[in-house]
Parts: structure tokens; C-alpha cells; sequence
């Protein structure tokens, strides 16, 4: 055989239908997606008291819905309160629906060679914001939100894509825990209520 690589590339004797596999992933598809929500009921989105902070999921990719590339959240923090302090990859958009605050950002340096490391730089900026608002998050910066009111309560819109764990860099960090975290706490309508209404000085 003239290719004179012939000798390692008909090597193996492994057969598989991968392409076959694609053709038929593309042909079940539009009946698949046929059972994937388009409208998600406010009953349909779960709460989460997670580390940072409380959260109500409008789009997850666990929610089976037609959203592919997505995920946004609701974000409820309490009078006089904060965020968790985290950092991802990815970068990140909210939308401040009610309340007034500010957010401290620290950008990081970043190598990605064989490895990949990370180093936050000395400087902490911070940025003022009010409902009506939308606050930018660059890639790799870390981040938290502060409610700046001691007497109403912050609701944030986050929206996030899903294309850097699509391509396996889904490197999410909690530095912080946010002050309300209890972990496997149950929340409840009522329960929510109560860190809506509570003042910055009393405790749940």
C-alpha cells in the first residue's frame, strides 16, 4: 500500500455505529423535544436554599425543557443581606427586578496551559445598582452581591450559558457561603415570606 502510515491505521478490529447514532438522535429529536417544556409554571420551578443564597430556578438544564443553551435563576436576598461569594468561567448577566445594592468584583489572572490556574488580583472594585438595572459578570471574576437596604429585600435575574461545561470547563467555586444557608433546608412559600419581610437585624 502506498500510504507508508498504512501499518498503524489498520490496526483494530473495533466496529461502532457512531454516525449511525447521530442520524438517528437528529430523527427522534423533534419528538423528544414534542415532551419538553416551552412554559414553565412558577410551581414547575424548584427553590433551592444553596450556598449561594436562595435561589428559584427558571431554566436548568435538569428541568427538561426545550432550553438548550441557558440557565437562569431567581435570587432573593434578604434586608441588610448578601450573596455567596463565588467564581465560574463563564460569564454571567443579572438583572436587578427589585431593590438596591452593589457588588464587589475581583478579577482574577488566569493560565491555562497543560494545567489550568487561577490568581485573584489585589484589587476589589465595587459597583453600585438599583432595580431596572443589569450587572455584568466577566469570565473568571469572583463576585457577590450585596443588598443594600436594611428594610426590603433584593430580587436578581441571573443568566448564564451552558457552552463552557459543554466544553468541560465548568469550573465553579465557592469561596463564600451566603449568611441564610442552611444545608437540606426545605423552603416553603411561607418560609420565603418571612426573608422577604424580615428586617436586617432579626434572624430566621
Amino acid at each position: 500500500m502506498a500510504w507508508s502510515e498504512s501499518k498503524a491505521w489498520l490496526k483494530g478490529k473495533l466496529n461502532q455505529e457512531l454516525y449511525e447514532g447521530l442520524l438517528q438522535d437528529a430523527a427522534e429529536a423533534p419528538a423528544r423535544n414534542a415532551k419538553r417544556k416551552k412554559v414553565v409554571t412558577p410551581e414547575e420551578m424548584p427553590w433551592e436554599m444553596s450556598r449561594q443564597g436562595i435561589l428559584k430556578h427558571l431554566l436548568n438544564e435538569k428541568m427538561n425543557t426545550r432550553m438548550e443553551s441557558v440557565d437562569a435563576y431567581m435570587q432573593i436576598i434578604p434586608p441588610g443581606s448578601r450573596s455567596g461569594k463565588h467564581r465560574h468561567l463563564a460569564e454571567e448577566c443579572v438583572y436587578v427586578l427589585e431593590g438596591r445594592g452593589y457588588d464587589l468584583h475581583q478579577d482574577c489572572d488566569v493560565e491555562i496551559t497543560d494545567t489550568y490556574h487561577w490568581k485573584a488580583q489585589d484589587e476589589v472594585k465595587r459597583f453600585e445598582w438599583e432595580a431596572g438595572d443589569v450587572i455584568y459578570i466577566p469570565p473568571n471574576t469572583i463576585h457577590q452581591h450585596f443588598n443594600a437596604d436594611p428594610e426590603r429585600p433584593v430580587r436578581l435575574i441571573s443568566a448564564i450559558n451552558r457552552i463552557y461545561e459543554k466544553f468541560g470547563l465548568n469550573d465553579l467555586e465557592q469561596i463564600e457561603d451566603a449568611p441564610e444557608y442552611q444545608p437540606g433546608l426545605i423552603l416553603t412559600p411561607e418560609l420565603i415570606q418571612q426573608y422577604l419581610t424580615r428586617k436586617a437585624v432579626e434572624t430566621v
